[in-house]
C-alpha cells in the first residue's frame, strides 16, 4: 500500500477509475430518452442502487400499464408550473418527467418522501449527488437528479412485480 501511494505521488501509477474497466464501456449517450405512453398508474416509491459501472434510479409504479417518460439533461433544473430554479448538487442536472402521478384518485399522496429535496438517499454514490421530488400534477411527476457530470444514461420500463411496473434510469460512471 505504501509503495503504491509513493509511486502514485511520483507519477508512477495512475489511480484506478471506472473507465479503466472495459466491462463498463457503454453506447448509451447523453441525449434525451423518451417514451410517449400515459398510464393511470401511481408512483409508489422511488429508490436508488449502486452498481460497478453505473448508479440506478428505480421508480416503482402501481397497478397500470407501462408508463412513458422524458429524461434529459437541462442547463438548470426548474420546477414545472412555477419555473422556480431548484439547485441540484453535481455538475449536471437530469430532469426526469414520469407520465404517472404520485397521488391517488382522492388526491392522497402515494409517494411522499419526508424531505423532498433529499427524496432518495444517494450519499456515497459514485454518480448520483441528489434526488429531488419536485411536483406532481396533471398526470405527470417531475424529479430532479443531480449527477456528478454529464454522463451517458439509459432508461427503460420493466413489468412487475405483480400488476405494476418500474421505470429504470441508469447513469454510467464514465464514458
Amino acid at each position: 500500500m505504501l509503495v503504491s501511494v509513493a509511486l502514485l505521488a511520483l507519477g508512477g501509477l495512475a489511480p484506478a477509475t471506472a473507465s479503466a474497466d472495459p466491462d463498463c464501456a457503454t453506447s448509451w449517450g447523453s441525449l434525451e430518452k423518451a417514451a410517449p405512453q400515459y398510464t393511470q398508474a401511481t408512483i409508489d416509491d422511488v429508490r436508488a442502487g449502486r452498481h460497478d459501472c453505473y448508479d440506478r434510479l428505480v421508480i416503482d409504479l402501481g397497478t397500470g400499464t407501462r408508463t412513458g417518460y422524458q429524461i434529459r439533461y437541462v442547463p438548470q433544473f426548474t420546477q414545472d408550473f412555477s419555473g422556480e430554479p431548484i439547485p441540484l448538487r453535481g455538475a449536471a442536472d437530469l430532469e426526469v418527467i414520469v407520465n404517472a402521478r404520485s397521488y391517488d384518485d382522492d388526491y392522497n399522496l402515494t409517494w411522499d418522501p419526508p424531505n423532498h429535496l433529499e427524496a432518495v438517499n444517494v450519499r456515497g454514490f459514485d454518480t448520483f449527488r441528489q434526488v429531488v421530488d419536485s411536483v406532481s400534477a396533471e398526470g405527470q411527476t417531475q424529479i430532479g437528479l443531480g449527477v456528478r457530470a454529464r454522463l451517458p444514461f439509459r432508461a427503460f420500463v420493466l413489468t412487475g412485480p405483480g400488476s405494476g411496473s418500474r421505470l429504470v434510469i441508469d447513469v454510467a460512471g464514465s464514458w
